[in-house]
């Protein structure tokens, strides 16, 4: 049964394009680190985003003590506005790979070090650069998340 007052598939599909060309103030980049003790060598990707005038958000959510914050946060970024993630993490860095295998965003590692780190960040930058094949990182250089929010602007703009 249908309703005289219910949209059509035509009207429906226009509308979708209507909300679509619309300009919504979500943002376009997600910032996130497995600790807050991260917060400072991330906070340049902020400034840089900033400056370009790129929406940003920033989350602290560690993919080691809080998995399914993580996977919650990954599923549902496109449908809040992000169209790039950047994810900072040391050590092991899991936190960008944890997000990319829930995502189908370019997600752009930046590796981290930390007091405990092996190499001056080594250990963190080869958990990046190393995953399995259909599940891509970016990777920018060790404790640059400047660079990370450069590359997310040009994949933006592209």
């Amino acid at each position: 049964m249908s309703f005289a007052s219910e949209p059509g598939p035509v009207a429906m599909a226009e509308t979708e394009v209507a909300f679509a060309e619309l300009d919504v103030d979500a943002p376009r980049v997600g910032i996130v680190m497995g600790s807050k003790s991260d917060l400072p060598a991330m906070e340049s990707a902020e400034k840089e985003l900033n400056e370009r005038g790129i929406r940003c958000e920033v989350r602290v959510m560690s993919a080691h003590r809080e998995p399914d914050k993580v996977a919650d946060y990954a599923k549902n970024a496109r449908l809040r506005g992000l169209r790039v993630i950047i994810a900072g993490a040391g050590l092991s860095a899991a936190l960008p790979g944890v997000v990319a295998a829930h995502t189908d965003l370019p997600v752009i590692g930046v590796p981290l070090t930390s007091r405990t780190s092996v190499g001056g960040g080594l250990d963190a930058l080869l958990s990046i650069v190393q995953m399995p094949p259909g599940v891509p990182v970016a990777c920018v250089g060790i404790d640059n998340a400047r660079n990370a929010a450069v590359l997310a602007a040009r994949i933006l703009s592209a």
